[in-house]
């Protein structure tokens, strides 16, 4: 029997976007993974003071858009760093913003933490984010094939109510949010 091979795609997810769903979907091929899990972190690092929906709700939204995806997984940690987030996954998939994230010694308090860090990562596929170098800082990382338009898209001005954003979210959290009647940004969104 074949090994199931699963990667991680740790976020906030606030809200979730096309963007999201086309790394997604461009890692499931470029890796040949049978699963990618979304990884919602229960306090997020670097946003404690993102007044953002909960977790909980964030989840519910997640597990909306996996219903119809059944390579798609949602599940909560609460890791922190992505390197301890992708423990016992086969590849991890991040923006070109959080991989300098990831790269940063000070969320580890150290520069040996960090590399002790970085040598657990498994596979890593990084997709280029429109204002933030793609640096691969000569790591073992690889650039995630996705179309170019993608790095253009923004859960931060999704939330901002920013207009050509607002069709940039997915129809199952304009859903979720048209129900729940407060996430600021994403009530904006017009029908898709």
């Amino acid at each position: 029997m074949e090994r199931v091979r699963v990667g991680c795609y740790p976020g906030t997810f606030n809200p979730p976007t096309v963007a999201h769903l086309a790394i997604a979907e461009a890692a499931v091929r470029q890796a040949g993974l049978d699963r990618l899990d979304l990884v919602l972190s229960t306090v997020a690092l670097g946003k404690e003071r993102l007044a953002m929906p909960p977790v909980e709700d964030r989840c519910a939204v997640l597990a909306d858009v996996a219903r119809a995806r059944p390579w798609l997984g949602v599940v909560v940690t609460d890791a922190r760093l992505i390197v301890d987030a992708a423990a016992d996954y086969d590849v991890v998939v991040m923006g070109a913003d959080k991989w300098a994230q990831v790269l940063d010694p000070d969320w580890y308090g150290s520069v040996a933490a960090r590399d002790e860090g970085l040598d657990r990562l498994p596979r890593v596929l990084v997709a280029p984010r429109a204002g933030c170098p793609l640096d691969l800082a000569g790591r073992d990382a690889e650039v995630l094939a996705v179309a170019g338009d993608v790095a253009e898209v923004s859960a931060t001005a999704v939330r901002s109510g920013e207009g050509r954003a607002q069709a940039w979210l997915l129809p199952e959290a304009r859903a979720w949010a048209r129900r729940a009647r407060g996430w600021p940004g994403w009530l904006d969104a017009p029908p898709a």
